[in-house]
């Protein structure tokens, strides 16, 4: 991206009413964020109906667009984007994970802290509860340490639980890992695994969201950064969830996404095993070792 595209491309993702199959559609016909800005609400209203095509927005998108609070302090984002080493990375960007193109809801931008080389690698996501049991912390790091010795990034959502040590097992192993967050890259969430954000940045790691800086870690971010870590993965480890677990709304959309869902079965009186071994029970791989994974994803 040339560098005066990027108080545009900055803009475009402050309009956050418009969802990714929008701002994508409206860089199809328009080619860059630039072209959007540079047109006023009426020509943008006529362009969006041209030639009788299928509506690309609709009104209350269009004045969303218009809305003056998009536009202040643009300065002040790229102040801090360029003071902070962080890369912002488009869809129309070589960098652009080319496993993510292929997504209905694709994110049109991405905002990484750290080595963005990793988005090239061979991955597999570890996920699981939050409030997970010393067995499961055990088997998520075991897990993350043991792919990571083989070359193989692990992509996590840097929060408590599986998601924490699974990350410290790729960490530990001198391996990679990509934390992909529900907010922006000036906020830490949750902000105990401040220490892991760092040794992940500090250690070749990658930090990556949809998000621009300044917004928060509302919980309605994080089922649509789920869908990026599936998205981002060749597969997905469910290492620990509940029946109604986020991890498994990240294996349901690695199945929409048609990716390999694994996971690890656990004991059928605790209540963190009904949603791992349900998903062996409607036929995801069941996990025994990591060469279970690497069997699957990598040896066909």
């Amino acid at each position: 991206m040339e560098e005066k595209d990027i108080k545009y491309w900055i803009w475009f993702s402050r309009i956050e009413k418009l969802t990714c199959i929008q701002k994508e559609k409206l860089l199809k016909k328009f080619k860059s964020p630039k072209n959007i800005w540079d047109l006023d609400k009426y020509e943008l209203q006529e362009l969006c109906h041209e030639n009788n095509e299928k509506i690309i927005i609709n009104e209350n998108s269009i004045n969303d667009i218009y809305d003056s609070k998009h536009k202040e302090n643009l300065e002040k984002y790229e102040e801090y984007i360029k003071k902070n080493n962080i890369k912002i990375i488009t869809i129309f960007d070589d960098i652009y994970p080319s496993k993510l193109r292929n997504m209905y809801d694709k994110p049109v931008i991405l905002f990484a802290k750290g080595n963005i080389k990793l988005l090239k690698m061979n991955s597999v996501a570890i996920v699981g509860c939050r409030k997970c049991s010393l067995y499961g912390a055990k088997i998520a790091q075991k897990i993350g340490y043991e792919l990571s010795k083989e070359n193989i990034c692990i992509i996590s959502g840097l929060a408590k639980g599986i998601d924490k040590f699974s990350h410290i097992g790729a960490l530990e192993a001198k391996g990679n890992t990509i934390a992909v967050i529900g907010c922006g890259l000036d906020y830490i969430y949750p902000y105990e695994n401040k220490n892991l954000y760092e040794r992940i940045i500090n250690n070749n790691g990658l930090i990556i969201t949809e998000y621009i800086i300044g917004t928060k870690p509302d919980k309605m971010n994080f089922p649509a950064r789920n869908r990026i870590i599936s998205g981002l993965s060749d597969g997905i480890v469910v290492v620990e969830a509940q029946e109604k677990s986020g991890a498994l709304i990240t294996s349901d959309f690695g199945l929409e996404q048609g990716k390999e869902i694994f996971a690890v079965p656990g004991n059928i009186d605790n209540y963190n095993s009904v949603g791992t071994n349900e998903l062996i029970r409607d036929g995801a791989n069941m996990v025994t070792s990591y060469e279970d994974i690497i069997n699957v994803l990598y040896k066909k």
